[in-house]
């Protein structure tokens, strides 16, 4: 098995670090850009897109700030990460995405999240 390769992507968003979060966080927030649906149980959260479902484990989340998750199936220590970071000058909201993926795979992945964050900045009104 190949050694993923840890990537990050930055996006700007217009809107407050307590309304981005409440899409980063929450099951409700997430389905409405991540995925199809998705499904809380304990720190376990189903994402379902296109009738299949994952499962990823919430490893760690501070109010505002960030999110981390591990997805179930995950042999290794990977994980995404959605980061809020606010400019201590500009006030400026950004989205700071860390993820893993396959050496072959990681400007695909970098497009799905480019697309997703697409949906989200719709879903928040942020141009």
């Amino acid at each position: 098995m190949s050694e993923k390769i840890k990537y990050e992507m930055e996006f700007v968003i217009q809107s407050s670090p307590q309304l981005l979060f409440q899409y980063l966080a929450t099951p409700s927030g997430l389905s409405e850009w991540f995925a199809d649906n998705v499904n809380s149980r304990g720190e376990f959260f189903t994402f379902i897109w296109d009738g299949s479902e994952e499962v990823a484990r919430l490893l760690k989340r501070k109010t505002d700030e960030f999110v981390r998750f591990s997805w179930d199936n995950n042999e290794d220590e990977c994980f995404f990460e959605m980061r809020i970071i606010v400019d201590e000058i500009t006030k400026d909201v950004s989205l700071f995405i860390t993820d893993f993926a396959d050496d072959d795979e990681v400007e695909e992945a970098k497009m799905l999240w480019d697309n997703q964050v697409s949906d989200l900045k719709q879903v928040i009104g942020s141009s």
